[in-house]
């Protein structure tokens, strides 16, 4: 406890700021906004005022000098550049994951990395069941293949502990591995027409960053930096732009420059110095000695705490507060006025994208899941049970984010683009819905036996 740390006067703006840091790290939270956000967009998309709200999407933002103007639409500032951001933290997790965590032991990773392929296979398999014969929409095979890292672990979250650890930890490791799959589906089927100019540039700038990396470069402003200009040479080599934050989350270090097994008997020495120069009953100010000593030891602190793990750190409340919440307003608003019923459920990509989701993901994570088993390369993990397993299949299929995202790169009719949308909201609400009920509903059944096992008092 850190309480009584600061003095009196402060505890109460400590404790607000500590809610807010908890509200900030909130999974559960951070669903609910981006709900609320999808929400507002359908009232604004089936609003007079829906118009007045797409014109200000089109306001070009950027820098004008004279005739000289270099900027873009609002619209693109939210589907480029700050999804590029997203794209930087999901990176960013990936190569936790592959560096300390689940995808570092492949005995461990395998049932949750072929979960995945077969959540990607399945969907994709389901969509062009229904648009395979038509060259217009078939291009929107990418649609129902990834999941909502944010929503699925949101929903879980709402649980606590009533779901086995091993559920969450199978879960986010799939969709981890499903955004890695998502990422290369964008940069190789859904970019523009390359140039290879740009991408040699890219390319060069990528080497810049590397380099950096190897030279043991730990601040962060220089790799955001060079990063930003890697994210321009990729928005104009026709890949799209999101990309450059997966490659530059790569080359952020994650290890620590600080030696740590020195630091302990340095920090020690330096808490003892401090201790020693302390004036209780003179102001801080005036202590010359103790505040270098603290200064030091905070300096050096700070180091510790690897670039990768800062970086994640500060991005996060933006990303899942502000961002995200941004691209769904200004993405997830699907017009229901004037359109034809007949229309949107005559179309086959709404049954390719909404059954994709729905149906694809599920069967597609329990077939190759249950395969995996069966052939002994894995096994689930401990207290899990196949109902488990059936519960989180279920939320994989809540795609909503990246679903989205690949819609508008896949089609170039935007009543395609609003009937992709309606599939991806319904598919993503029902799944996030029946897959939490699922597992509720398993918790309760296991509490009840459980119940029902337990010795009686006295026996």
């Amino acid at each position: 406890m850190t309480d009584n740390i600061f003095i009196d006067e402060v505890q109460g703006h400590q404790k607000r700021y500590r809610k807010l840091i908890d509200f900030t790290h909130s999974s559960t939270r951070a669903a609910f906004v981006m709900l609320l956000a999808a929400v507002a967009a359908l009232v604004v998309a089936n609003n007079p005022a829906h118009h007045a709200f797409e014109e200000i999407l089109e306001m070009q933002v950027g820098f004008f000098l004279g005739g000289q103007q270099a900027g873009m639409s609002l619209h693109h500032v939210v589907n480029d550049l700050f999804m590029a951001l997203f794209f930087l933290l999901v990176g960013l997790e990936i190569k936790y994951e592959m560096t300390v965590g689940e995808l570092t032991n492949i005995r461990q990773a395998i049932l949750p990395i072929m979960g995945a392929l077969g959540g990607v296979l399945a969907p994709i398999g389901i969509y062009l069941a229904f648009n395979a014969g038509n060259p217009e929409t078939a291009f929107g095979w990418g649609v129902p293949t990834a999941t909502d890292i944010a929503f699925a672990l949101g929903i879980l979250a709402l649980l606590g502990n009533k779901v086995p650890s091993g559920v969450r930890v199978f879960l986010s490791t799939l969709a981890v591995t499903d955004d890695i799959i998502a990422i290369l589906v964008i940069a190789v089927f859904y970019g523009h027409a390359p140039s290879f100019e740009w991408i040699a540039a890219a390319v060069f700038v990528l080497a810049v960053l590397i380099v950096m990396n190897r030279m043991h470069v730990y601040a962060l402003p220089p790799y955001l930096v060079v990063g930003a200009v890697l994210w321009y040479c990729v928005l104009m080599s026709g890949v799209h732009a999101t990309i450059a934050g997966v490659l530059l989350a790569f080359t952020i270090p994650t290890g620590s420059r600080v030696n740590l097994h020195s630091f302990m008997d340095w920090s020690g020495e330096k808490v003892r110095q401090a201790r020693e120069a302390f004036e209780p009953e003179s102001p801080v100010l005036g202590q010359g000695e103790y505040l270098s000593t603290v200064k030091s030891l905070s300096r050096v602190s700070r180091q510790v705490v690897p670039p990768a793990v800062r970086l994640e750190h500060r991005l996060n409340p933006w990303v899942n507060f502000l961002m995200l919440p941004l691209f769904a307003l200004c993405n997830a608003g699907v017009p229901f006025m004037g359109s034809e019923p007949a229309a949107v459920f005559g179309d086959p990509v709404f049954y390719g994208v909404a059954l994709g989701l729905l149906l694809g993901k599920p069967v597609g994570i329990m077939l190759f899941s249950f395969a995996t088993v069966k052939l002994k390369a894995a096994r689930l993990p401990e207290g899990v049970t196949w109902m488990h397993m059936l519960g989180a299949a279920i939320l994989g299929g809540v795609g909503f984010t990246m679903a989205i995202f690949v819609a508008n790169l896949a089609y170039a009719d935007a009543a395609r683009i609003a009937v992709a949308k309606l599939g991806i909201l319904m598919a993503s609400a029902v799944a996030g819905i029946v897959g939490f009920l699922f597992l509720l509903a398993q918790a309760k059944r296991r509490s009840r036996e459980q119940e029902a096992t337990a010795p009686v008092d006295g026996e």
